[in-house]
């Protein structure tokens, strides 16, 4: 698991000269039986390390806990403030732009922090948000999900199929069985508790490492225009 954290040197960045930063974000909370606690921030590190591999970017380390309180209502789920969120993403960007890297793409695993959506408002054309709703669909459609995005909202078809791909020691048993789809209408306020009792929502059973592959090429090749966009501002 090492590869999902930044190892270069110094030196190395040095000689990239990279002017846009990405920075994993994840989360720290239930994704069913079948799969870790840390499954956002997995997904959220893998899709970066592969962004960087691809593209001239400086990789930073994942921040692994933030606003998941929806989940609250199972074992090992662990949350801060959104205001906290907050603050930690821009003490970043501010340290990042003092030593010259005055763009900055937060990579984020987790529908819940809708707090990065504010940031990256308030930062007036130096951050954006990756992937958004457009990205996601298209690597949804390119590798064939059956799955809509609003039914697999967690540990799902998506996810599942990612996990396959990239880290499959990390996918238990289980997720051939544990298929849930359900209306979430009132899920800030209830909790996602009220609406599953495995905390899964969405069709795992349909994910295969196949579909992970393919979801993972199209998001990086999608990130070029994000890249672009920022470094032509």
């Amino acid at each position: 698991m090492t590869d999902l954290f930044p190892l270069a040197t110094t030196a190395d960045e040095q000689e990239r000269r990279a002017s846009v930063a990405v920075l994993p974000v994840g989360s720290f909370e239930q994704h069913g039986a079948h799969l870790p606690l840390a499954t956002d921030t997995i997904i959220a590190a893998t899709l970066a390390r592969a962004v960087a591999d691809a593209h001239p970017v400086l990789h930073l380390p994942p921040i692994t806990i933030s606003c998941s309180h929806e989940h609250a209502g199972w074992a090992g789920t662990v949350s801060i403030s959104a205001r906290t969120l907050h603050a930690v993403v821009t003490d970043v960007a501010a340290s990042l732009k003092a030593s010259g890297v005055d763009r900055l793409v937060l990579v984020n695993g987790h529908g819940g922090n809708y707090v990065l959506s504010n940031v990256v408002q308030e930062a007036a054309g130096a951050m954006a948000l990756f992937p958004g709703v457009a990205d996601w669909q298209a690597a949804h459609t390119a590798a064939g999900l059956r799955t809509s995005l609003d039914d697999d909202m967690h540990a799902g078809e998506l996810e599942t199929s990612i996990l396959l791909h990239a880290h499959p020691h990390l996918v238990r048993p289980g997720h051939e069985t544990a298929d849930h789809v359900t209306d979430r209408e009132h899920l800030l306020t209830l909790g996602l508790r009220a609406y599953t009792e495995s905390g899964v929502v969405g069709r795992p059973s349909l994910a295969t490492a196949a579909k992970g592959h393919v979801v993972l090429d199209t998001l990086v090749q999608r990130f070029a225009g994000v890249l672009e966009m920022l470094t032509s501002s």
